[in-house]
């Protein structure tokens, strides 16, 4: 598949900061802006959202991690929109270990089964090739729904860190 093919077509970096546009058929992953807090915060403040990962956030605790892990030099998170640009929720990619990147994604759920997680999989399956040698998620043991998309691309179980399921996908 060549490069213009590809479901994810580009990353960069601008000034010493990492900027990253992915574009899948349906989503735009791109780096997170101030003016996206409303929106972040909208997420982590739900319950049903948060349920695997930890309490609801505060809106100044939403802040202290927007700038701390979206707006930072090599940001760990990045906002994902529709092509319409509808703020649906972020994603995380970023190095892992040696040879390695972390994926994962927070989806709004009213965007929830839609096959958004799977597609966003999908991308960062492609876009990873050509920067690391294996890709991990983690998880909670209840979560469902991403233990179905793991196994569905091919990631194996690792084993267990601090209360998450550890998976890896060598690429």
């Amino acid at each position: 598949m060549s490069r213009k093919d590809s479901k994810s077509y580009l990353k960069f970096k601008i000034r010493g900061a990492m900027v990253v546009e992915i574009k899948t058929n349906r989503l735009n992953i791109r780096n997170f802006q101030e003016k996206d807090l409303e929106q972040l915060w909208k997420l982590l403040i739900d319950p049903e959202v948060m349920r695997y990962l930890e309490e609801p956030y505060s809106k100044e605790k939403t802040k202290k991690f927007l700038q701390s892990a979206g707006l930072c030099n090599v940001p760990l998170i990045y906002a994902v929109d529709t092509h319409a640009g509808d703020f649906i929720g972020y994603v995380i990619y970023h190095p892992y270990e040696q040879d390695s990147y972390e994926i994962g994604w927070v989806i709004a759920k009213e965007y929830w089964h839609k096959g958004y997680a799977q597609e966003l999989t999908e991308a960062f399956i492609q876009d990873a090739k050509t920067k690391t040698k294996s890709l991990v998620i983690e998880c909670v043991p209840e979560q469902l729904a991403t233990k179905r998309i793991v196994e569905r691309n091919g990631f194996r179980y690792m084993g267990n860190s601090n209360g998450c399921e550890v998976y890896r996908r060598y690429l």
